[in-house]
């Protein structure tokens, strides 16, 4: 019988991804700083969180690891798959089960595996694929598009939702490097993979008017990427998820 599968957005890059009764926590972040916000709601705070079963960190950026904040999750026995160079932030903010995942790596926690795949970003990146009771969901973190990503489907078969960042943010003075996959590119990589279900993520971050302005260029609406699934591989469905929303996906 397969599992029921559903995905909840918090804010950016970090959701809930609930398999039967296993729950995973993406890229956490519940806070704001000077350069990073959000630029939408933050649905959940750590404390209201539910029972996590694991927590996969794609790289150390603190809009994809927000430790601190985090670390008011009362549970620090919890299960955290992450890049290598997070492992010391997580255990210095007190998490006592950290593993570090290489691309190609998995692990099993209760009914769940968790294999780790290649990304490429300003830093250290992998994301993931997490799978349990014949469903499957790839968390890209923010990564660029590589070849690498194309094979996913080869390694590890079908999946039911692929969450893929689509801002195509640029970094820098003049702003001219780019270090997240754009809308067009990651309807490519949804055109290679084939998911059921094609949802965008890390679009709407803002580093705020002065941010924005000199250092930063990224777009910032998600319907450039359902145009471009549109156009490029039309029988894959898109869904754009507010923060909060629970979004039951369809065997």
């Amino acid at each position: 019988m397969t599992e029921p599968l559903v995905v909840t957005r918090i804010t950016h890059s970090c959701h809930l991804i609930q398999i039967g009764g296993m729950t995973v926590l993406t890229d956490p972040w519940f806070s704001q700083r000077t350069f990073y916000h959000p630029g939408e709601p933050i649905a959940l705070q750590p404390e209201a969180l539910p029972r996590l079963d694991a927590v996969v960190i794609s790289h150390a950026h603190y809009d994809h690891c927000d430790l601190d904040a985090f670390r008011r999750y009362p549970r620090k026995d919890v299960p955290l798959l992450v890049a290598g160079p997070v492992v010391g932030k997580a255990r210095k903010a007190g998490f006592s089960d950290v593993r570090a995942l290489e691309p190609w790596q998995s692990v099993q926690v209760g009914d769940l595996t968790i294999a780790a795949a290649p990304g490429k970003h300003g830093v250290y990146e992998v994301t993931y694929v997490i799978s349990a009771g014949g469903r499957s969901v790839y968390f890209a973190g923010d990564t660029l598009l590589i070849p690498e990503l194309r094979t996913l489907t080869d390694r590890y078969g079908p999946l039911d939702v692929a969450l893929l960042p689509v801002n195509g943010l640029h970094v820098g003075m003049p702003r001219t490097k780019q270090v997240v996959m754009n809308a067009e590119e990651a309807a490519e990589l949804t055109a290679a993979l084939r998911p059921k279900l094609a949802v965008p993520q890390h679009y709407a971050f803002t580093g705020g008017a002065i941010g924005d302005r000199l250092f930063l260029k990224s777009d910032k609406d998600p319907a450039l990427f359902v145009d471009a699934v549109r156009r490029l591989v039309p029988d894959v469905p898109v869904k754009v998820i507010s923060p909060g929303e629970p979004l039951t996906v369809a065997p």
